[in-house]
C-alpha cells in the first residue's frame, strides 16, 4: 500500500482507509471511512494533504457535505490537526471528541505551542491547526455511544497515552479504532512500536488502558499508525514493548545521561521499517524518549 491508497478493512467492508503520507512515509498514517446511514471519519491527520482524505470519501461516492461525523480519538495533532479544514470542507459534520480535548479544537493555539515542543523536527511536516466550529463539536466520555446506523462507535476512556483519548470500539465488526493505546503498527515488518509522546505518557496508565481492549476481546484492531490487523497476540505484545520500552530508557539514561546520546543509543537498536526514511525514524525515537523521561521524571 503506497501513500494516498485506499483499501477496504477485511472484515468489514463498509470500512475504509487511506495511506495519508503522513510525515512523507507510507505506512504511518491511517484514516478510516465507515460508510454508513451516518458517514463517519474516524481521525484526520496532520491536516497536511487533507484532501487524500476527501478522495477517500470519494472512493465511496459521498460528498463532502454527506459527511455526517468526524470521530477523533484525541486530540494530539497526528490524530487531529485535520479536524479544522475538513469541518470546513464536510459542513454538516459534527466533531465528536473526548471532554477533555474539546477546548482544544475550539482553540487549538495552546496545542499547535505544544505540539511544536513534543514532535521537535518533526513539526516541518505539520501544518497549523484550524479552529473547529464550537457548535460543531461533540463531547463525549466513557460509555458514550455515537450511532452511524448499523454500525456504533461505543467510547472507552483510555487515558494512559494522553488524558483525552478515547478507542472506539465497533461491536457490529468486533473490532476497535485503537488510537494510540495499542502502539504503532507496521504490516510490512509486521511489528509493533512502542509510542510514548511527552508531556503525558503515563506506563502504568499505558498498561491499563491495553488491558481495557483486551477486555473488550476485539477480533480485529484498527492502527491509526497503521491500518487493520488481527487482534491475536498483538496486545499482549504491545504490553511487553511497553514495558521493555521504558526500562531500555531508564538504563540508557543512567548511562549516559544526556537526552542525544540516548538517542543516538536507541536509535542503533531500532528495527525500523524500510518504507520510514531516516528522518522519521529519528524524530520517531527521539520524540518517545523525551515523554519516557518526562514520565520518569514526574
Amino acid at each position: 500500500m503506497a501513500i494516498g491508497d485506499v483499501s477496504t478493512v477485511s472484515v468489514d467492508a463498509s470500512i475504509r482507509y487511506v495511506d495519508t503520507g503522513m510525515y512523507d512515509s507510507a505506512e504511518y498514517g491511517s484514516v478510516y471511512l465507515i460508510d454508513d446511514d451516518r458517514p463517519t471519519l474516524v481521525d484526520t491527520g496532520i491536516g497536511t494533504n487533507y484532501e487524500r482524505i476527501i478522495d477517500l470519501l470519494d472512493s465511496a461516492g459521498i460528498e463532502p457535505d454527506e459527511l455526517s461525523a468526524i470521530a477523533l480519538t484525541h486530540v494530539h495533532l497526528d490524530h487531529a490537526g485535520g479536524a479544522g479544514f475538513l469541518a470546513e470542507a464536510c459542513p454538516n459534520a459534527e466533531v465528536y471528541v473526548h471532554e477533555i480535548g474539546a477546548p482544544h479544537l475550539a482553540d487549538p493555539e495552546r496545542l499547535w505551542e505544544g505540539t511544536k515542543g513534543a514532535v521537535g523536527d518533526q513539526i516541518v511536516f505539520y501544518t497549523e491547526p484550524k479552529p473547529v466550529p464550537g457548535d460543531r463539536i461533540e463531547r463525549i466520555t466513557d460509555g458514550d455511544e455515537i450511532d452511524l446506523g448499523t454500525h456504533t462507535l461505543r467510547a472507552h476512556h483510555a487515558p494512559g497515552h494522553a488524558p483525552h483519548q478515547v478507542v472506539f470500539e465497533v461491536p457490529e465488526s468486533g473490532a476497535v479504532f485503537t488510537g494510540d493505546a495499542a502502539g504503532v503498527y507496521t504490516p510490512s515488518i509486521d511489528r509493533i512500536h512502542a509510542t510514548s509522546p511527552p508531556p503525558q505518557f503515563d506506563l502504568e496508565g499505558a498498561i491499563e488502558d491495553v488491558a481495557m481492549i483486551q477486555d473488550l476481546e476485539p477480533e480485529t484492531l484498527l492502527y491509526a499508525h497503521f491500518g487493520p490487523a488481527p487482534a491475536d497476540g498483538r496486545l499482549s505484545a504491545y504490553a511487553d514493548r511497553l514495558e521493555s520500552w521504558v526500562a531500555d530508557v531508564r538504563d540508557a539514561r543512567d548511562r549516559f545521561g544526556e537526552t542525544d546520546e540516548i538517542v543516538e543509543h536507541l536509535l542503533e537498536r531500532e528495527d525500523a521499517p524500510d518504507v520510514w526514511d531516516e528522518r522519521k525514524v529519528r524524530g520517531e525515537v527521539a520524540m518517545n524518549v523525551r515523554g519516557v523521561l518526562t514520565y520518569l521524571d514526574d
